[in-house]
């Protein structure tokens, strides 16, 4: 598990490509702090296994599904990526929940400076966006961070200073692809209300209805009270 609290703006050192897949080098010098052949290090949000090490590098294989779902089959030899190791049990929680399980790719839109900040508009597709809420975290090339606004059609985000100076956002340009992995607790409250064996989902509400089944406890009341909402 990630927090998108980026530790270090790595480099691509080289692609060996496959038919489907690849492996990576990737050169570094802090996450590798700790780390050892087996671990996971998030590179701009796409949680991946460390397979060899180096003094100033390491490697990690991306696997066809990754490579279909994220923005890393576009990576080329120089290009900046943000890493982020897995954190501890007993590490600071800084950011939000970020599994390093890419949802899809955004597109930037517009990027637009606002006094110290710069405003980054993404668009992306419907599938995507109806788990994006106003004022909920949103990880963007595994940066956390909080939307400013969403429609049908894209999402914004501010950022600070900060942020630009230490991740890979400030290379990102207008058509760049971002990878996007959205808020994971709205995913399973929406599986658990509507997956034909929840006792919440469409189907069995009507059963209930009909006097067959026990009411699910499941409730929005419930979801409230557990902070969900």
């Amino acid at each position: 598990m990630f927090t998108g609290l980026i530790e270090e703006v790595g480099v691509i050192q080289n692609i060996r490509r496959a038919q489907r897949s690849c492996v990576l080098t990737i050169g570094c010098r802090d996450v590798l702090n700790g780390s050892a052949v087996g671990d996971s290090i998030a590179v701009n949000g796409v949680c991946l296994t460390v397979t060899s090490m180096g003094s100033h590098s390491y490697t990690a294989d991306v696997m066809a599904e990754t490579m279909n779902r994220s923005s890393l089959g576009r990576m080329s030899p120089g290009d900046c990526v943000n890493l982020e190791r897995a954190v501890p049990a007993g590490g600071r929680f800084g950011g939000h929940i970020v599994s390093g399980h890419i949802d899809g790719t955004g597109t930037v839109q517009t990027v637009e400076q606002d006094d110290n900040a710069v405003w980054y508009t993404v668009s992306a597709a419907p599938d995507l966006l109806r788990y994006i809420v106003e004022k909920g975290s949103v990880a963007v090339d595994g940066i956390s961070l909080t939307v400013a606004y969403v429609d049908d059609t894209c999402f914004k985000v501010s950022v600070i200073p900060h942020t630009q100076q230490v991740t890979a956002l400030r290379s990102r340009r207008t058509g760049d692809i971002v990878n996007l992995e959205c808020d994971i607790i709205g995913k399973y409250v929406e599986r658990l209300l509507t997956h034909p064996h929840s006792e919440n989902s469409p189907e069995n509400r009507k059963e209930n209805r009909a006097g067959n089944r026990m009411e699910s406890r499941v409730t929005e009341d419930f979801l409230r009270e557990n902070g969900f909402f």
